[in-house]
């Protein structure tokens, strides 16, 4: 498996993990103390890490 592929699969992951954790800490569950406005940041780097692996995986070309 290509290197920018497998990548770019950990970044959409990772912007995955941290959309869900900025969700649950907008919504107070699971004693994650973060209030309404800083639960935006994590959101706002998980969009970005999750948009840039899917990019990656989405322009890498496949080679034999």
């Amino acid at each position: 498996m290509n290197q920018k592929r497998t990548f770019g699969a950990i970044l959409t992951i990772l912007g995955i993990i941290g959309i869900i954790y900025a969700a649950l800490g907008f919504l107070g569950i699971a004693g994650i103390n973060l209030s309404k406005i800083n639960s935006l940041v994590p959101f706002i780097v998980g969009l970005i890490f999750f948009f840039a692996g899917i990019n990656l995986v989405k322009t890498t070309s496949d080679r034999a």
